[in-house]
């Protein structure tokens, strides 16, 4: 057998963190080395885990500058950053420049949003700081595994989790040719996508039996949408964005709608999914409506559709931890590395979520 990848968790302690350890724990070529938390340092990942202690027991969170101890020089590592948009980028340029030192074959999907767009300024202007490291960006692409045919790039910036729902949803709609270039989305989230801390709209007893939209057409992740789905089709989408907060802890239900100009049936509609994802492992289109227990806790993607009235409706959803976030940085580190695209992320997903 080949030795096992080396596996480092950066911004371990967060949700999306969490997710990581328990794929990676799980992940048939995968060594975890290192979960990193500055503010978990020393304490045992499942204090903060309490799920994950069958995994790793007594196994404590690393700070940042102890990680790198773990890697045997002239190794391979698997490198997941789960640390907050505008710190994200320069840990992992720190990281790079300590592997290289090294001589340590590294791959990197970030999580965060610092490597989704490929240019400063547009990073700059849509989140109101300084990118962490411009340097970096022309070795990082972004795009969510089913939709890119070339890879270029050493690392990914992964999507993230209402651009991956949308994306799934509106990519083949726009590649068809089908509509114009008007997308309207609405997109409902688990509370777990705001993160650990609780905030004023996140927390459960707001959330709870609630639900209410918020910055509508004026999301952040809007533009990263358009500019991926031209990225993936090579047309460009105004997508009119209204994200809501649902009143429940995982998962994202996205609908996309779109005029066509004439009769499009459901089933043309379908065939057109079927064909995009036909060689897509993780995205089942189906007959009727999808929901959300049917994928939360997976890396599954479920899609259905409906036409007619010259209008057409696209539905997906998505665990916005795994396939949203997690899940979708593992697809692509499996491909980074020439692994199989499903490897760790088959096993069944529990019921009655």
């Amino acid at each position: 057998m080949s030795p096992k990848i080396n596996a480092v968790v950066l911004g371990a302690s967060g949700y999306v963190g969490g997710e990581l350890l328990r794929l990676i724990a799980a992940h048939p070529a995968l060594q975890f080395a290192a979960a990193v938390s500055e503010s978990r340092n020393g304490d045992p990942i499942a204090s903060t885990f309490s799920n994950l202690l069958s995994a790793y027991g007594d196994t404590c969170f690393v700070g940042y500058d102890g990680w790198l101890d773990a890697i045997d020089e002239g190794s391979d590592l698997a490198l997941f950053s789960a640390a907050p948009h505008g710190a994200s980028a320069a840990l992992i340029a720190k990281a790079l420049d300590d592997t290289h030192k090294k001589n340590i074959t590294v791959h990197v999907v970030d999580s965060s949003a610092d490597f989704r767009y490929s240019n400063q300024q547009d990073y700059e202007t849509v989140y109101g700081t300084e990118h962490g490291a411009p340097e970096l960006l022309d070795a990082f692409q972004s795009g969510v595994p089913e939709h890119v045919s070339q890879w270029h790039a050493e690392h990914v910036g992964h999507p993230g989790c209402f651009a991956t729902a949308v994306l799934l949803a509106t990519v083949p709609l726009i590649g068809s040719g089908l509509t114009d270039a008007d997308v309207f989305v609405t997109g409902i989230t688990g509370s777990t996508g705001s993160g650990r801390s609780p905030q004023p709209g996140t927390h459960h007893p707001e959330r709870h039996s609630n639900l209410y939209a918020y910055k509508p057409l004026a999301h952040r992740h809007a533009p990263e949408i358009a500019a991926l789905i031209e990225s993936a089709t090579g047309k460009q989408a105004r997508v009119h964005f209204v994200p809501h907060s649902g009143p429940f802890a995982r998962g994202i239900h996205a609908t996309v709608q779109a005029r066509t100009g004439k009769q499009v049936s459901t089933e043309q509609l379908q065939d057109v999914y079927e064909n995009a994802y036909a060689n897509a492992p993780f995205v089942e289109v189906i007959a009727g409506t999808p929901k959300l227990k049917d994928v939360v806790a997976s890396n599954n993607c479920r899609i259905g559709v409906a036409g007619g009235d010259e209008s057409v409706v696209v539905m997906s959803v998505i665990d916005n931890l795994v396939k949203g976030a997690a899940g979708g940085a593992m697809q692509w580190m499996n491909r980074l590395w020439g692994l199989p695209e499903t490897a760790g992320l088959m096993a069944a997903a529990p019921g009655w979520t």
